[in-house]
C-alpha cells in the first residue's frame, strides 16, 4: 500500500497545481490526485517486473553464448546464479502479481536499453562478483542481493531516472518511496513458494483513500482561513516574500489536525516538518516548524483541536 507520507506529497504536489493553475476546478484536481497516487502503485508494480526483465536478461546473454559456433567452457558451463535468482524466480511464478502486471500492462519492453545498461553496470560490479562468488548460496543470500541491488544500482540510477521522467510525469519524486516498499515486501519472503511475497494493493484501506480526499477537499474549502492564521502568527515577516510552498505545507498540516480526529496532533506534526524536508530549504524547514508549533498551540487554547480515538481522549 501507498505510505500515508506519501499519500500527503500527493495532495500537496496536486494542491499547489492546483492553486498556480488558476484555472483547473477543485472537481479536475481531485481526479488528477488519485490518477497520480494510481501511478505511483504502478510504479511499485514496475520494480518487481525490472527485476523479473534483469534476470531474463541473465538467461538470454547464457543462451546466446551456449550457442556459439564454438563455444568456451566457460560458455558451456556458466554460474547461472543470478539468471536463477530464488527470489526472481519466485516473483515470476507469482500468480497475483503476474495478474496486476498483465491488467496494467506494465512493461519494460520499450526500453532494451535500460534492462542492457542496468545489466552491465550491475554485472562489472563487485557486489555482483562477490554475489555470483559465494560458496555457501541460498535464498537468504538471494534475498539479501537483491534488497542490495534495489538501494545500490536501481534506486541512484541516472538511465533509470531517464526513463521513468519519459514514461511518467508522475514518477519524477516517487522512486525511492516505491523502492522502499518492494524493499518491505521482499524482506517477508521465507523461502517457501507457498507463502508468496505480498504484493501490496493501492491503499491499505478504504480509510486511507477517504484520507487523502477529506486532506484535498479541506485544504481547497478553507484555504483562505488557513492562509488568515498563518499570516497572524508571521506578522514580523513579509507574507509575499514566504515561498507558497511553506505556506501550503503548514495549511496541510492545519488541514489535517483540525479535520482528522484518529490521527495524534504530534503524528501529523512531524509528519509535515519531514515533508518540508524534501520540499523546502533547511531555514524554511525550522521556519515551518516554529511557525507551526504557534499555530498549534493557538489552537489547542481555543479548543479547536479534537481528537478521539484509543489512547486520544485528552491527546489535544
Amino acid at each position: 500500500m501507498i505510505s500515508r507520507r506519501l499519500l500527503r506529497i500527493k495532495v500537496l504536489q496536486a494542491a499547489y497545481a492546483y492553486f498556480k493553475s488558476g484555472f483547473e476546478t477543485p472537481a479536475k484536481s481531485e481526479k488528477e490526485l488519485f490518477f497520480s497516487i494510481g501511478k505511483t502503485w504502478e510504479l511499485y508494480l514496475s520494480i518487481y517486473q525490472l527485476l523479473i526483465d534483469l534476470a531474463r536478461y541473465a538467461r538470454k546473454r547464457i543462451d546466446l553464448a551456449r550457442s556459439k559456433m564454438s563455444p568456451s567452457w566457460e560458455d558451456l558451463n556458466p554460474n547461472t546464479r543470478f539468471a536463477d535468482n530464488v527470489l526472481i524466480r519466485h516473483l515470476e511464478n507469482h500468480q497475483k502479481l503476474g495478474m496486476l502486471l498483465k491488467e496494467k500492462k506494465i512493461s519494460w519492453a520499450n526500453h532494451p536499453e535500460l534492462i542492457r545498461g542496468l545489466y552491465n553496470t550491475l554485472a562489472g560490479s563487485e557486489l555482483f562478483t562477490e554475489y555470483m562468488n559465494e560458496q555457501d548460496p541460498g535464498w537468504q543470500s538471494d534475498r539479501k542481493f537483491l534488497l542490495t541491488l534495489l538501494n545500490d544500482l536501481i534506486l541512484p540510477s541516472p538511465l533509470l531516472d531517464q526513463v521513468l521522467e519519459e514514461k511518467s510525469i508522475y514518477w519524477n519524486d516517487d522512486l525511492e518511496f516505491v523502492v522502499r516498499m518492494a524493499e518491505k515486501s521482499l524482506r517477508k519472503f521465507s523461502g517457501d513458494d507457498s507463502e508468496p511475497v505480498p504484493v501490496y494493493q493501492l491503499y491499505k484501506d478504504e480509510e486511507d483513500r477517504e484520507f487523502v480526499k477529506r486532506l484535498f477537499r479541506n485544504l481547497i474549502v478553507n484555504h483562505k482561513d488557513y492562509e488568515k492564521l498563518i499570516e497572524r502568527h508571521t506578522r514580523n515577516w513579509d507574507v509575499e516574500r514566504i515561498a507558497f510552498m511553506d505556506i501550503l505545507i503548514m495549511e496541510l498540516a492545519i488541514a489535517e489536525i483540525l479535520e482528522n480526529e484518529s490521527i495524534p496532533t504530534r503524528v501529523s506534526f512531524n509528519e509535515y516538518i519531514e515533508i518540508s524536508k524534501y520540499y523546502s530549504t533547511d531555514k524554511s524547514s525550522n521556519f515551518i516548524n516554529g511557525i507551526l508549533d504557534k499555530i498549534i498551540g493557538q489552537l489547542r487554547e481555543e479548543k479547536r483541536i479534537v481528537k478521539k480515538g484509543r489512547g486520544l481522549i485528552g491527546e489535544s
